[in-house]
């Protein structure tokens, strides 16, 4: 039961029904049908003594107004955010439409649009059936002002919002907001409120995934459970992100020393939930990743644009320094699930997403190759001494693939003067 209720499968559970792009629009429209009876109960108080008159037939016309409108401007909605899902997914990467779908304020305009739909037509149906007395026909015609208003205001930031929808400078900044969160929970909470992990080797059984997919969640509660049933220990192997397959280990566990137990392998399989698809929620890395590739795909030669690649390369310097920001490790305060161990992310790992697809495709423009430099000079003076080498040896890699692209040798020497520098900047933070 820990495995099902546990409050981290919620979270997970409330981000995947967030993405679906019909669950908003369902709850709007449940709304808009109890809104229609709520009005019938102002029938039974004395409201009636205090309201002037509505005449059914104005409220009549009005509803036929706002049902025949409201459709036309729904469909309108669907076709316009379908158009920016397609330009998400061409101009950036396709990796990036499930954040361009969960976009808050177009699914709060559709929402509303079909809301407002089923609203009149529910109370014109009413209506025309004499279902209402005085004072639910005011009550009625309070109602269908307000959600006019409300149409009207979310219209306006709609238009606005859908302008920019699916454009790629908005998508990168949907993918930063993404991965900046991710990369805050993690640096909050860097081995998931686990344990360090004691030894780099294997130690204990493995338990191998059964189905093939990426690891989406860890549930470390669940594991716990598990742990303290069987009095032993359990050691996380696959961290959200890894490709799980069979033959592929998912942790290793250790049963208790007396023998007495031991640990449920099969529920210790049903903790990590498995997908067909890699999420930004709890997998910083695929951020990373997300981004490398929007900034890989603008410097293809059918695409031809370095200027989205430096964007992009100032956005992965923003990200590492609020993963360098202060925050950064666990409080000293008793790790809440003391029998799982659990790896913490190598920064090494996350410089290879970020930038091993950036310094290969754009080894051959000189204006890419300086600014990665000046970006990974930039991380070597603020970062750590684990941050140091990694933008060190990136930034000596980066240099080699240009030496090797660039065919005029004033621009090899404009790189290795920079890169110099960036050498220069991590040795000398490091002594």
């Amino acid at each position: 039961m820990s495995a099902i209720i546990s409050r981290g499968r919620l979270k997970l559970l409330g981000h995947r029904l967030r993405e679906r792009l019909w669950v908003k629009p369902l709850v709007i429209c449940l709304l808009s049908i109890a809104n229609v009876f709520v009005a019938k109960l102002a029938d039974d108080t004395d409201l009636a003594q205090f309201t002037p008159a509505i005449s059914a037939d104005s409220i009549e016309s009005l509803l036929s107004i706002m049902a025949s409108s409201m459709l036309v401007i729904a469909t309108f909605a669907v076709g316009s955010m379908v158009s920016a899902y397609a330009s998400a997914s061409s101009t950036a990467t396709p990796r990036s439409l499930r954040l361009v779908i969960a976009d808050d304020v177009s699914q709060n305009a559709l929402s509303t649009f079909i809301g407002a739909f089923i609203f009149s037509v529910v109370a014109l149906t009413a209506v025309k059936n004499d279902y209402f007395e005085s004072a639910g026909l005011f009550t009625l015609f309070i109602l269908m002002a307000a959600v006019f208003s409300v149409v009207i205001l979310t219209f306006l930031r709609w238009v606005d919002r859908i302008a920019r929808l699916g454009r790629l400078g908005m998508t990168i900044d949907v993918v930063e907001k993404a991965t900046a969160d991710a990369l805050k929970r993690r640096r909050d909470a860097p081995r998931l409120q686990g344990v360090p992990k004691r030894s780099q080797d294997a130690v204990g059984t493995a338990v191998f995934a059964t189905s093939v997919g990426y690891v989406q969640h860890v549930d470390i509660a669940a594991l716990q459970a598990c742990a303290e049933k069987g009095k032993g220990r359990i050691v996380v192997t696959a961290l959200p992100g890894t490709f799980a397959a069979p033959g592929q280990a998912l942790a290793h566990v250790s049963d208790s020393p007396d023998g007495d137990t031991a640990i449920d392998c099969d529920q210790v399989i049903q903790s990590f939930v498995i997908g067909d698809d890699r999420t930004f929620q709890e997998d910083p890395r695929f951020g990373l990743v997300v981004l490398s590739e929007i900034a890989g795909r603008a410097l293809s030669p059918a695409v031809n644009d370095p200027g989205t690649a430096i964007d992009v390369i100032g956005t992965l310097v923003r990200l590492f320094v609020l993963w360098n920001g202060s925050g950064a490790q666990e409080t000293d305060e008793a790790p809440q699930f003391d029998r799982v161990e659990v790896p913490e992310l190598a920064v090494t790992d996350l410089f290879d997403d970020a930038f091993t697809a950036i310094a290969r495709d754009g080894a051959g423009a000189v204006e890419v190759a300086v600014r990665l430099q000046k970006a990974l000079r930039s991380l070597a003076l603020v970062g750590d001494s684990a941050m140091r080498g990694a933008a060190a040896y990136h930034g000596r890699l980066a240099l080699a693939r240009s030496e090797r692209a660039l065919d005029l040798p004033e621009d090899v020497a404009t790189v290795r003067t920079v890169a110099t520098l960036t050498q220069s900047a991590a040795f000398e933070q490091a002594s």
